[in-house]
């Protein structure tokens, strides 16, 4: 086996590590896209504020309900025809572990979310280019 074989990864760890410093878990481009349209339609939430174990993207106290944004490939879109979804091609073992704490961590948030009297919602990153969606989503939370 030669390395190009062994080694699928172009980027030396410190490179990989450098690059994935800059993924962002706050204030993503689909997080802003939630979150301007929920602002124009008139609504008001706080960002990331703690809420039972949970620190979810969007808060609105006032209808007891939170929103995730999440990213279809770190938190495992089930939608089989997701084009985000994806697994990378190097370490699959971590990958695979990662991901599937990233899901029961989900799991578990949310269940203590609504066992406290929250009403959650999901917004997938994949789905917050579809005004269509974003409309559903802002008729979900003013149903509270």
């Amino acid at each position: 086996m030669t390395s190009a074989q062994t080694r699928t990864d172009t980027l030396s760890p410190e490179e990989r590590s450098a690059r994935m410093a800059l993924v962002r878990s706050r204030d993503t481009k689909p997080e802003l896209r939630v979150r301007r349209f929920l602002h124009a339609t008139g609504l008001r939430y706080r960002l990331h504020q703690r809420v039972a174990t949970a620190r979810p993207d969007l808060v609105f106290p006032t209808r007891r309900t939170v929103v995730f944004v999440h990213g279809c490939i770190w938190h495992r879109h089930p939608d089989p025809a997701c084009p985000l979804t994806r697994t990378p091609k190097s370490r699959i073992d971590f990958w695979t572990a990662k991901f599937a704490e990233n899901v029961a961590r989900d799991l578990r948030q949310r269940a203590a979310l609504e066992d406290a009297g929250w009403h959650v919602l999901v917004i997938w990153e994949c789905q917050t280019t579809n005004p269509a969606r974003l409309e559903s989503l802002a008729r979900a939370i003013r149903a509270g």
